[in-house]
């Protein structure tokens, strides 16, 4: 059964950030909506990781960023997932999966003392997004797949009302691509949730996505993935040819 979030949408209304002299996006208007992925695309340095940080608030922009509710109205405080392209740590650290999670949900010192209730919970959620065998692991031993799932699995403890992936399957093998779409795709069905996801895989976006944004300091185009792919803003990115191979 399809668990539907208070939330619509998220509405960017002209956002605009600038960093010293330089202005980084400009002119970005566009809605996020519940139910839908989300796909931002674009050439390096295009504004795609600002664009996102704007939307968690991690940086000042002028513009209006609203979350709306499905009368409308404007709410606040609404829950945020968030996958980062790479998870810095210490590979040599001892540091577990399950002390992770468990560190977010305890003031005492993980290596100390966890609570059974936490640790059978966070069990259940690494299993529900194919984590499962993997709490014990260190975070250091994980492949890049095992360990992207394990970020997932992080942001969706509490579900959010929006999720946001910045690049999730950078260094993933083929296989693991496949499979962390398909999880994504299946989450904005099971949830209704808002899906945003910064990306370079051209042909998994245009198989799973519903809408792309195609930045280039500014939106370029935005439409489904086949408006999108067909317009001369994108082969000049990508190349003349590379649209119609990839729908």
């Amino acid at each position: 059964m399809k668990n539907e979030c208070g939330l619509r949408c998220v509405r960017l209304d002209n956002v605009g950030v600038i960093k010293g002299s330089k202005q980084l996006i400009q002119d970005v208007s566009l809605e996020l909506r519940c139910g839908k992925i989300t796909a931002i695309i674009g050439a390096n340095g295009a504004g795609k990781t600002t664009l996102l940080r704007a939307v968690l608030g991690d940086i000042k922009y002028t513009g209006e960023i609203d979350f709306t509710d499905h009368n409308s109205n404007t709410v606040s405080g609404i829950k945020i997932g968030y996958v980062p392209q790479k998870l810095n740590f210490d590979l040599s650290s001892p540091i577990t999966v399950i002390d992770l999670f468990c560190s977010l949900k305890s003031k005492s010192p993980v290596f100390i003392f966890k609570k059974k209730q936490n640790v059978q919970v966070i069990k259940e959620k690494l299993a529900a997004n194919g984590c499962s065998g993997l709490e014990n692991r260190r975070l250091g031993e994980l492949s890049g797949g095992e360990l992207q799932r394990v970020m997932l699995a992080l942001a969706l403890n509490p579900i959010p009302d929006l999720l946001i992936l910045d690049e999730p399957v950078s260094g993933v093998d083929a296989k693991g691509l496949g499979t962390f779409y398909k999880t994504v795709s299946e989450l904005r069905k099971r949830y209704h949730m808002a899906i945003v996801l910064v990306s370079h895989d051209l042909p998994l976006v245009a198989k799973y996505a519903d809408s792309v944004v195609l930045m280039g300091g500014k939106p370029l185009a935005i439409g489904t993935p086949a408006e999108v792919y067909n317009t001369e803003a994108f082969r000049q990115t990508f190349g003349s040819s590379f649209g119609g191979e990839l729908l």
